[in-house]
């Protein structure tokens, strides 16, 4: 088996159909494909089991979040690579075997991000090269191998043994950060982070959190980019991170009112205060807690 697919999904029925119809379609390459479904309203995991009869479905009766979802697949894959899909995304025919090549003429990477594009064929910025609050750190990250940070987890290859190796996603991430915790950890334990430029794949991106407010989401990106911090870094690292983004965060906020009557998209406006407003909201609750 080359590849085995893990598609969490969450109310993506009307998406999912045509992620597994794209990759079940790949050619040069054998697959299995895992669709953990984390209580959907929507029907998906009916649908799945009555459309595609030999995907191995998972139905869980509770959101258990993005990452423990995930985990529970790890036991049951044969393949030698592990492909973690998002139902929003599409692949083309050639893309699934262009990422095993990849991966078998590369030892040296343990997971690779594959190049992903908007579905008007625009590249969506997939890559980093550093971390949430790296430029804060001082010694923490130092002699990891390779120059990528990490890649968007809507399309990642990784090596089925290196991954349970690490016990697969640290299930402390609900959704959000948990793609850039486990680059971090397969980095530190001697691989690289790869980008497969010839196998794209085609991401809508946002799609789970339809039903969620701009505050919930923020809630959660906050939250999961604070629990790297306090995972990786040394105290007096957060420490820096918290006034550096506290200042920011106040800045803008006084700046956005200030200037919203004069506003001609006011919604985007709101909703960056909503940002602001909650990123300081958080800081102001961590410090109480952490640096009391």
């Amino acid at each position: 088996m080359d590849i085995s697919i893990i598609i969490v999904s969450y109310n993506t029925k009307d998406l999912i159909g045509d992620c597994i119809r794209s990759a079940l379609a790949a050619k040069d390459c054998e697959l299995e494909f895992f669709v953990i479904d984390n209580a959907s309203k929507d029907g998906s995991a009916a649908f799945v089991r009555t459309t595609f009869p030999t995907v191995h479905l998972i139905p869980n009766n509770a959101n258990r979040g993005f990452a423990a979802a995930n985990n529970q697949a790890l036991p049951l894959v044969q393949g030698r690579y592990i492909l973690f899909l998002n139902p929003d995304t599409t692949v083309p025919a050639d893309s699934l075997a262009a990422m095993v090549s990849f991966m078998d003429v590369h030892p040296q990477i343990g997971l690779a991000g594959t190049k992903i594009l908007n579905p008007d064929g625009t590249e969506q910025w997939s890559v980093s090269s550093r971390y949430p609050g790296q430029k804060f750190t001082r010694r923490e990250l130092d002699g990891l191998p390779g120059p990528i940070a990490c890649v968007l987890g809507a399309a990642m290859i990784a090596r089925t043994d290196l991954i349970r190796k690490l016990t697969g996603f640290d299930e402390s991430f609900f959704l959000y950060g948990e793609d850039q915790d486990l680059c971090l950890r397969i980095r530190r334990s001697g691989y690289e982070i790869g980008f497969i430029e010839n196998a794209p794949v085609m991401h809508i991106g946002g799609q789970s959190e339809r039903e969620s407010t701009d505050a919930d989401i923020w809630e959660r990106k906050v939250a999961a980019e604070f629990l790297f911090y306090e995972k990786h870094y040394e105290d007096n690292t957060i420490r820096r991170i918290m006034r550096a983004e506290h200042l920011k965060a106040l800045w803008r906020i006084v700046g956005l009112k200030a200037m919203l009557p004069f506003t001609i998209d006011k919604s985007k406006a709101r909703a960056k205060l909503t940002k602001y407003s909650v990123i300081l909201k958080f800081i102001n609750e961590r410090r109480s807690v952490r640096f009391c």
